[in-house]
């Protein structure tokens, strides 16, 4: 691992800045490489509100996309909302019909099949619209860049309002509204919000043209923080207010389905990593094992039995889906020892009868296990279809525009992308892409990194610093969980491998001329258990946590790593 200290404003700067806000130099110093350096930042990062919400309507194209609406429901036209199979996208779908269907009756939604449609809006999709007499189709989460198939709809009197988050290609679509804050023509002040709150920004401004305020919208944000979560797009600006205020939905009312979904999680608050990594696999797993409709059917029931059957249906799909992931998973590791393509800048594997379903799952555990830019392809039909994920610091969309003339299609983001190609390009694919990461990434990002935030005592770490510490929360890019190093760290002398395989490292540790002792856990570090046995003096990198135990809470080191 790779550790690198943030770097430190000036330390008159962090007095200064303590003092005003009445806070440790610690937190003033942990806001200040936040870019949070006056008291009104300090004011609404610590007290979101939803009158930081911008005004939907400075958003390129909104006043169309609104009229539209209108259009639709005073001349009793049929709706369709259209959203991708992921979570972002059913939760898209559920927010925007449950919203319509709230004010308007003819409203129907669709989400695309993930094996015979493929990645966003389809010729199926809109020929289902044609058929069922549907003359307005709402697409979220994906749409900008689908041109072809706007104009398609068109010739057959189907309008498009489109709400993306995705980048643009060269021409945007023609269609009635395309609300998409990435466009290089709309100055939106915030362009990270993900598709669902792309939506969001829709049914506000429809709100607001009523005259009515945005809380009474706050119903519908458990769905948009579901969302964030899940798309990993930075926790920053607009997206904290409403993953903040959608936190607070999903730990006090949320939606039926969502409750179905949590009731037995043994958590009494669950924050945003606990969406990600609970809420966020089931919602996916009903794209990925069966259709997505299966999980805006969850999110939009609101009979409790019925929820409760749908979320043990998706719960099945889930453990499906963690089997197919562990099998393929081993596979793919195997494929790349036989390969011997252990010391490649890149990894690049395919069979054809994997999962299409859990392929961006395994892309990821390959990345966990060599850490560099990996794709995973499948056989789709009579193409083949990849996930890509790459490394920190490293664009994979850049490195597979530079491969496009041997991609047919292919969309995403810097971390995360999928194509598909021809068979007969396969080979020739993997090597370019070998040849385009190899000649562009930097060789240390090649090597995890441990960014840490600050260097602390262990005296620092006082239960006020950790209460001041939680409000930091929601967690997520832009605003990742504080990591902290503390140095000449020892341990009392009862450190020990624990788990089934002792697997983990749990010790209490202290520092020389303090009477400070703090317990510490590191996950998967079982094997540096030697570092800290006989008093040997040793560095950790860490973030804070609660260890609740007996009854007994305090507060703990969450090991990142630990060095001589």
């Amino acid at each position: 691992m790779r550790w690198t200290l943030k770097p430190t404003p000036e330390v008159e700067h962090i007095k200064d800045f303590a003092n005003q806000l009445k806070v440790p130099e610690k937190v003033a110093l942990l806001l200040l490489q936040r870019g949070i350096d006056t008291y009104e930042k300090a004011k609404t990062f610590f007290r979101p509100s939803l009158d930081d919400l911008h005004d939907p309507f400075l958003m390129k194209d909104m006043d169309r996309a609104v009229a539209r609406v209108n259009l639709a429901m005073q001349q009793g036209e049929n709706i369709l909302v259209y959203g991708d199979y992921d979570v972002d996208g059913t939760t898209s779908v559920a927010l925007m019909s449950s919203y319509l269907l709230s004010h308007y009756p003819q409203v129907a939604t669709y989400i695309p099949d993930r094996y015979t449609e493929g990645y966003g809006v389809s010729y199926a999709g809109i020929d289902y619209a044609h058929d069922n007499d549907i003359t307005l189709i709402i697409a979220l989460d994906c749409g900008v860049k689908a041109v072809e198939k706007v104009a398609y709809a068109k010739k057959l009197g189907i309008d498009f309002i489109i709400c993306d988050h995705h980048r643009p290609g060269p021409e945007l679509p023609d269609a009635a509204a395309v609300l998409d804050p990435k466009r290089e023509d709309c100055t939106y002040p915030y362009d990270e919000l993900c598709g669902c709150g792309v939506g969001f920004k829709l049914i506000q401004a429809l709100e607001q043209q009523k005259g009515l305020p945005v809380k009474t919208l706050v119903p519908y944000l458990d769905l948009v923080a579901t969302a964030i979560g899940a798309d990993i797009v930075p926790i920053t600006g607009e997206n904290r207010v409403l993953a903040f205020f959608g936190l607070d939905v999903i730990n006090t009312l949320p939606r039926t389905g969502i409750q179905a979904l949590i009731e037995n999680v043994k958590k009494e608050i669950l924050t945003i990593t606990d969406v990600v990594f609970i809420i966020a696999p089931r919602i996916n797993a009903a794209g990925r094992i069966k259709h997505g409709l299966h999980a805006v059917e969850l999110l939009t029931e609101q009979n409790k039995e019925q929820a409760q059957q749908m979320a043990a249906a998706i719960e099945a799909f889930n453990a499906e889906r963690k089997d197919l992931d562990k099998t393929i998973t081993e596979e793919a590791l195997e494929q790349i020892q036989q390969n011997r393509e252990e010391h490649r800048k890149t990894t690049v594997v395919y069979q054809e009868n994997w999962h299409k379903g859990v392929i961006g799952i395994v892309a990821s555990r390959l990345t966990e296990t060599y850490y560099r830019p990996t794709l995973v392809f499948t056989k789709s039909g009579e193409k083949l279809a990849a996930s890509a994920r790459s490394v920190k610091g490293f664009d994979v969309y850049e490195a597979l525009e530079a491969c496009s003339e041997h991609i047919e299609q292919f969309g995403g983001h810097k971390y995360a992308a999928g194509l598909t190609l021809g068979e007969h390009q396969y080979d020739d694919f993997k090597s370019k892409f070998e040849e385009v990461v190899s000649n562009s990434i930097d060789e240390r990002l090649l090597i995890p990194e441990i960014s840490i935030d600050a260097e602390l005592n262990l005296e620092d770490i006082t239960p006020k610093f950790y209460r001041i510490l939680r409000q930091f929360a929601p967690f997520g890019p832009g605003n990742m969980t504080p990591v902290f190093m503390s140095k000449n760290l020892i341990d009392t002398g009862y450190g020990k491998c624990v788990g089934a395989d002792e697997l983990h490292l749990k010790c209490t540790v202290t520092q020389p001329g303090t009477k400070v002792q703090i317990g510490a856990i590191g996950f998967n570090l079982g094997e540096k258990c030697d570092l800290i046995t006989h008093k040997k003096r040793f560095k950790a990198a860490y973030s804070l946590d609660l260890n609740e135990w007996n009854g007994n809470v305090s507060i703990q080191l969450k090991l990142r790593d630990i060095q001589e």
